[in-house]
């Protein structure tokens, strides 16, 4: 099966810092593979992924670049999402036509988020059987 497409829906935008500050910041994270911080008197060290992240951010900053954090949600074309809900393709599709499972279009290609399939195979489990096409 191939990997879901990711959804960037969700955005939030900022602006660049100025640029000696940024580059001071991500050159003396770069130094160090710990990076400890300390909130409301806890000490706190990030996990390694949120400070390459951060060295990142810091690092498109200090060019003067704004940057954008973006949750990436899976988002399935009709045969991961029909798989996932143990149907055929065809059914699926004719469930999106009727509105039946919320679909997406990233072009002309159906994409499907995992909730909207859980939540229909969670609303049969809950009424009576219902029978697939």
């Amino acid at each position: 099966m191939s990997s879901p497409t990711p959804s960037l829906s969700k955005v939030r935008a900022f602006p660049a810092l100025e640029s000696k500050a940024a580059a001071r910041l991500a050159a003396a994270l770069e130094e160090s593979a710990d990076t400890t911080i300390f909130v409301n008197g806890t000490t706190l060290q990030l996990p390694d992924v949120a400070h390459a992240a951060l060295i990142e951010v810091l690092t498109r900053m200090s060019r003067g670049d704004e940057v954008s954090v973006s949750t990436v949600e899976s988002l399935l074309n009709t045969s991961q999402a029909a798989t996932m809900a143990g149907i055929s393709a065809s059914y699926l599709r004719k469930l999106t036509d009727s509105g039946t499972i919320p679909v997406e279009y990233r072009g002309t290609h159906r994409r499907i988020r995992p909730a909207s399939v859980q939540a229909w195979l969670d609303s049969r489990a809950t009424s009576p059987a219902q029978t697939q096409e």
